[in-house]
């Protein structure tokens, strides 16, 4: 009988005592046992390191990191990544939960794909901090018209344009990470980067079943997103400018145009003045500037007072748990 693959689940932890039992215990839980758990606190200030110490006390094959310093998921996730023997990793939160057949269900739709398939993403469920249910991933992007059908196969422009995968869902071959050189330690956050610079070599396969809880707990780096100053704007930016040089036809550059005109929207809208700049820059440097584009950036040079109208606009639009 041939060995089942490896699968490698580095657990990132940054003050989330509160649900890292519930966390490792359903990785630990899985129905699909060819487990390798790296967790990796990243300087923690509550007491993590101390319910890590305990829970590698009481299972011994956990792996373990413990930092002295805060470095930021990119960071950890690589040190992480150098112990990772698995053919496949998954990186994984340590306020999240696992389905008992994520893993399970993941390989066995791995094993129907070649190679050239290097994730495998699923849908997700959003809990709060209680566990409460929250809403759907797929179901809320549908009905808010943001996503019309989720796209598979070579997803480039996709991920360049639009967002529609839950990161936290993905089963990532090995491979994978040896080829990108893991995670940009210089960005905020890692998964545009990943997808971006990851699906110019490697297709995406959708698996339609939620296997992840993802939590929501408004102590996460996402909360505070386009708030001034926020380092992940600045990120994204200079994603943008790697797919300069990442991008082959006329297509890919529409599909860079999108987002781009849509992050100097919202910098502009959240007063985020450095970045709208720099945004609108990159704009000329792909010599695309239209009047649009010309408007946008007299009204952030301006100054306009619009970051209240932008909050006000998105409350109604997108209220929590719709």
């Amino acid at each position: 009988m041939k060995e089942l693959p490896l699968v490698s689940v580095v657990c990132l932890c940054y003050n989330q005592s509160r649900w890292l039992d519930e966390a490792v215990m359903s990785v630990l839980n899985q129905t699909y046992k060819n487990v390798q758990l790296i967790i990796v606190d990243d300087a923690s200030t509550d007491d993590s390191v101390t319910k890590i110490k305990r829970l590698k006390d009481a299972y011994p094959s956990i792996e373990i990191i413990l930092s002295a310093k805060n470095r930021g998921n990119c960071a950890a996730f690589n040190e992480a990544l150098k112990k990772v023997t698995g053919d496949f990793v998954i990186d994984f939160a340590a306020d999240d939960v696992m389905m008992p057949t994520r893993i399970e269900r993941q390989i066995e739709f791995f094993k129907q794909l070649d190679s050239s398939y290097g994730v495998v993403f699923t849908n997700a469920e959003y809990i709060d901090a209680t566990g409460r249910f929250i809403r759907n991933h797929y179901d809320y992007l549908f009905q808010r018209k943001l996503l019309s059908k989720v796209p598979q196969g070579d997803v480039y422009r996709d991920v360049l344009s639009t967002y529609f995968i839950a990161s936290p869902t993905m089963m990532v071959r090995k491979e994978v990470f040896d080829k990108i050189g893991g995670y940009d330690e210089a960005l905020a956050y890692e998964d545009f980067d990943f997808w971006v610079r990851s699906s110019r070599i490697f297709k995406y396969r959708f698996l339609d079943e939620s296997l992840t809880k993802v939590r929501r707990t408004g102590l996460s780096m996402s909360s505070g997103w386009y708030k001034v100053g926020d380092r992940q704007l600045h990120s994204t930016y200079l994603v943008c400018c790697k797919a300069i040089h990442l991008n082959r036809d006329e297509d890919d550059v529409s599909a860079l145009l999108k987002r781009v005109r849509y992050e100097m929207r919202q910098s502009v809208f959240s007063e985020n003045h450095d970045e709208a700049h720099l945004f609108y820059e990159l704009l000329r440097a792909i010599n695309r500037i239209n009047r649009k584009d010309k408007f946008l950036m007299l009204a952030d040079r301006l100054k306009l007072p619009l970051k209240r109208f932008r909050s006000f606009y998105y409350s109604i639009r997108f209220k929590r748990g719709e």
